[in-house]
């Protein structure tokens, strides 16, 4: 019985290809890029920036409130002086107030207000840096795909030994420096009264 060329070219095609399938397999891992940035000096200064700048916006805010609370109250003193004309005025000139505090509010703390793009502003050199070092990082450990485990709403479960995190701090110079016994670097110990 002969066989068929065309099957053993079919064969011979499937076998050379589940020869190289390893070949082809994905190196993957996982970081804790919000981790990572809270290590970042220039993350820290930029988040420092960035709640001085709502800080002070907040009181703004609570100032264009306190005054509409006050003029109510001021309203309400006298309501029983005003006619209804002058009461109508009052009303209108206290909505008029509340309405600019409101809008001042959006403007600020709203979706794409003032705050959001200063924080997209100053947040953006750290996370490009951030980036930039997790790319190369990625090249050198050979790395085709990096999960951010800070969104782990898609991961539902990880191995400890596909985590980056410190790794990627010591490559970006962040990480804490471990002693080396090897080379006669000590680890320091609670009780050693020459380290305090």
């Amino acid at each position: 019985m002969r066989s068929n060329p065309i099957t053993m070219r079919y064969l011979l095609f499937l076998w050379a290809c589940l020869c190289t399938l390893p070949a082809y397999s994905q190196k993957f891992g996982y970081v804790d890029a919000d981790f990572i940035l809270s290590k970042m000096e220039s993350y820290q200064k930029a988040q420092q920036n960035i709640d001085e700048a709502a800080k002070k916006w907040e009181e703004d805010v609570q100032k264009k409130f306190a005054q509409v609370e006050k003029m109510r109250k001021v309203y309400l003193a006298e309501e029983v002086l005003l006619t209804e004309d002058m009461k109508d005025e009052r009303q209108k000139e206290i909505d008029k107030v509340d309405m600019e505090a409101r809008d001042y509010q959006r403007k600020i703390f709203g979706y794409k207000g003032q705050l959001a793009t200063r924080q997209a502003e100053l947040l953006k050199p750290a996370q490009e840096e951030l980036h930039k070092a997790l790319q190369k990082f990625a090249r050198k450990e050979k790395l085709q795909v990096v999960f951010n485990n800070a969104d782990a709403l898609a991961i539902l479960y990880i191995e400890e030994r596909h985590d980056y995190t410190e790794e990627l701090l010591n490559f970006m110079g962040l990480g804490e420096k471990k002693p080396n016994p090897e080379k006669g670097e000590e680890t320091p110990s609670a009780e050693d009264p020459k380290k305090k």
